[in-house]
């Protein structure tokens, strides 16, 4: 490859286009006089140890769900929520199944990673996935059962509304209560099993694209920022204008000290 008869712009887009140099077009680039050319040959290293980095990452999410197939389990389904803690919406659970091996680059737990990020990894999950469900509970319920009886509620919907009876269940934090199937409890799951971290994030769309269908109806809240979490700014609308039919009624709030800072 004759590297030196390239522009640096031309080196730059196949660099781009290359999963891996041979050893002998590193030495080639490596010798190479212009000093742009160099620099393009250290983003490339860098940038396939970042890939290395990820691709150890992803293996060690699959340690679960590699334990479970070994021993004779196949459909092997994650599940988590989003929404415990905000002041209104509803509690969403989802529950996904990936095919054998699938990695998802930057498939994470749904709190470290962008809304940019999620929404993209949304759609690739629902592209991959053998099954993908959701279940959730409105506000009232959530009153009627208390907060962990309605993320259960939650969560075993989202099971059963699965094309495929899953043979086991990993789920973040706590056990499924009345769950049927073979589960196991991971706590930290949504960044330990990439099913886990698979449904942490379809659960997290879901409820944001919720939580922007409320904005449209009660815009004097700001749920299209806050997601109905306690933030100041929601608290001050709160003792302003009181609860919508969204509101948690069970769940505490009150409005926000002088001395608090708008969100």
């Amino acid at each position: 490859m004759a590297f030196d008869k390239m522009t640096l712009e031309e080196l730059a887009a196949h660099l781009k286009e290359r999963d891996k140099l041979s050893a002998a077009e590193i030495a080639l680039l490596s010798s190479d006089r212009r000093r742009g050319a160099r620099l393009l040959l250290g983003r490339y290293r860098r940038r396939q140890e970042q890939r290395r980095r990820e691709e150890s990452r992803l293996h060690k999410m699959l340690r679960e769900e590699r334990f479970y197939r070994r021993q004779g389990f196949s459909l092997i389904a994650g599940v988590d929520e989003a929404g415990r803690g905000p002041l209104a919406g509803p509690v969403v659970a989802a529950a996904v199944i990936l095919p054998p091996e699938t990695t998802i680059c930057y498939l994470d737990d749904s709190k470290k990673l962008t809304p940019e990020r999620r929404e993209a990894l949304y759609d690739q999950i629902r592209d991959v996935a053998l099954g993908c469900a959701v279940g959730s509970c409105p506000p009232a319920e959530i009153d009627r059962l208390n907060i962990h009886g309605a993320a259960m509620k939650a969560m075993r919907e989202a099971l059963a509304a699965l094309p495929l009876e899953p043979e086991m269940v990993l789920v973040d934090g706590l056990p499924i209560r009345g769950l049927r199937l073979r589960q196991k409890a991971i706590p930290g799951g949504d960044g330990l099993s990439l099913s886990i971290a698979a449904a942490s994030v379809v659960a997290k769309v879901t409820r944001d694209r919720l939580m922007l269908e409320l904005h449209r109806r009660y815009p004097e809240y700001g749920f299209h920022r806050h997601k109905g979490y306690g933030t100041v700014e929601h608290r001050l609308a709160l003792a302003r204008y009181g609860p919508s039919p969204e509101h948690r009624l069970s769940f505490r709030w009150s409005a926000p000290d002088s001395g608090e800072k708008g969100s």
